[in-house]
């Protein structure tokens, strides 16, 4: 099986989640992208990916959501 690759990104005053070189939805808080991160995960888990889930910490260049 493959790798599955989830990166949770800030896009303007939002977070996507970023996953084969293209960011997906549109949340409103950094929590949001991760849970909707988390569900994709469990089903590439369940098909037998290796899985990498990365979510940014609080910085000072991203106002706090």
């Amino acid at each position: 099986m493959g790798l599955a690759q989830y990166a949770i990104v800030a896009v303007d005053d939002h977070w996507s989640v970023l996953h084969d070189g293209n960011a997906h939805g549109d949340y409103a808080t950094k929590e949001a992208a991760f849970e909707s991160a988390a569900a994709a995960a469990t089903i590439a888990v369940k098909q037998g990916h290796e899985v990498h889930l990365s979510v940014p910490g609080n910085d000072a260049e991203r106002p706090n959501k």
